[in-house]
């Protein structure tokens, strides 16, 4: 993966096979964004710089005066995680979340089902990813990001 273009790519076929860690399951009526401040635009940040945005998006969320739950996203192995928020907003309110973020992307749930939408990288189409709960793994706490 020499070039941003192969990466970027990459990154967008790994967002495809998602693992969202919650301590509860969700309303499968449920609709809300999934976002997460960590790590813009897929840069690696340091943990305390990734705990200070997730502070920051927190607050953001909590201006909304919706309903919102803690989770993480990761790589279905596992090898990867960022703490993020289950939200309940619609698409228009969650793509500006995540702008302001500079988040590659965002998930949004709807009807049970699981799609994954750009947020700032151009050129790619939303990709349906099918049954939210197909995604889910429930745990009995979230995991210690900075362990």
């Amino acid at each position: 993966m020499d070039n941003p273009t192969q990466q970027t790519k990459h990154l967008w076929r790994c967002y495809q096979s998602p693992l969202f860690l919650l301590t509860q399951a969700l309303s499968p009526g449920l609709s809300f964004a999934i976002i997460t401040a960590h790590n813009p635009a897929s840069g690696m940040l340091a943990p305390s710089q990734n705990r200070l945005r997730d502070r920051q998006l927190l607050h953001d969320i909590e201006l909304l005066a919706r309903p919102y739950r803690a989770l993480v996203g990761a790589a279905a192995d596992l090898s990867y995680m960022e703490k993020s928020w289950a939200v309940c907003v619609d698409k228009a309110c969650a793509l500006q979340l995540g702008k302001k973020f500079n988040q590659y992307a965002i998930y949004m749930v709807e009807q049970g089902e699981v799609t994954l939408v750009p947020c700032t990288l151009a050129g790619y189409d939303e990709v349906c990813l099918g049954c939210f709960s197909d995604y889910v793994q429930l745990v009995y706490e979230l995991p210690d990001l900075d362990a």
